[in-house]
């Protein structure tokens, strides 16, 4: 019996890449002015920072459950498909994972629905390591199982160039977000688990940039003393490729040796972090 793998566009995966790993992806909604996009099919990274830039009023949203159930139901209705496993991004950030719970009730235990706390980078990876377990044959409850274990190691930094877009969120107030662009300061972000807390308050980006990789190398040096297997990814809402670039560099040197991927932070999580913001995970390989 075959399992399907079904994630949201919050992991990274394009529609081509999904295509070509046998998955889907459930597009999350942007909303405009009040007109609705969908990351990846008609809204891409150009034209989602002209829209910020431009002060239109840009932010996220749930998907509808009528387009969870869509990609669900044609996963099913697919030769040789049993059931599905969904790994949508984490229930500490939406509330869409406890939507796609309410929802997965109605299946009859065919569709799972892993909450293993992972989004961007490390939730693309989930879904990489998902395809592989279904191909070694466990089953959607095996599979979930084992990356809701792995998903209590995940941690991940994300430093911000501006503190406009937190403010517009609702993550800081409108007074902090003032003295903040007065003195410099720049919020360090972690997510662990289901929380996303305010790491460090460091003056300047560069400063930011470095507290993030040092903070990166403490936590990979924990991991590494109780001997879990980790990746280590890079991300940024860069608009100029130069400074992924270079974000990508220092990455690389932080971690000698190491094979760091990169991808774009997802515009979902763009809308909270504007332009220029820069991330790194760390999560643990599942096997």
């Amino acid at each position: 019996m075959k399992t399907a793998i079904v994630t949201d566009s919050n992991s990274g995966i394009s529609q081509e890449t999904a295509r070509a790993w046998g998955v889907r992806v459930v597009p999350m909604p942007i909303i405009v002015d009040g007109e609705t996009y969908y990351e990846g099919v008609d809204l891409f990274p150009e034209q989602f920072f002209r829209f910020q830039r431009e002060g239109r009023a840009v932010s996220s949203s749930q998907p509808a459950p009528e387009s969870i159930l869509r990609q669900w139901d044609e996963a099913l209705a697919q030769e040789g498909c049993g059931e599905v496993l969904y790994i949508p991004m984490t229930s500490g950030l939406s509330g869409s994972c406890q939507t796609a719970l309410a929802l997965a009730a109605g299946y009859e235990g065919r569709v799972q629905v892993a909450d293993n706390h992972q989004i961007s980078v490390p939730q693309r990876n989930a879904v990489r390591d998902a395809v592989a377990l279904a191909a070694a044959g466990l089953s959607a409850r095996e599979i979930k199982a084992r990356l809701e274990e792995a998903g209590g190691e995940t941690v991940i930094y994300i430093g911000v160039d501006t503190l406009e877009y937190l403010k517009k969120g609702g993550r800081i107030t409108p007074a902090v977000a003032a003295m903040g662009a007065v003195l410099g300061i720049k919020p360090l972000l972690v997510i662990r688990g289901e929380k996303l807390d305010t790491y460090a308050k460091v003056r300047g980006t560069r400063q930011c940039k470095a507290a993030l990789l040092e903070a990166m190398q403490r936590s990979a040096a924990d991991c590494r003393r109780r001997g879990v297997p980790i990746r280590i990814d890079a991300s940024g809402s860069f608009e100029n490729p130069e400074e992924a670039g270079r974000w990508q560099e220092a990455a690389a040197l932080a971690f000698p040796g190491e094979r760091i991927h990169y991808d774009p932070l997802t515009l979902s999580v763009a809308c909270h972090t504007g332009p220029g913001a820069f991330a790194m995970g760390i999560s643990r390989k599942v096997s």
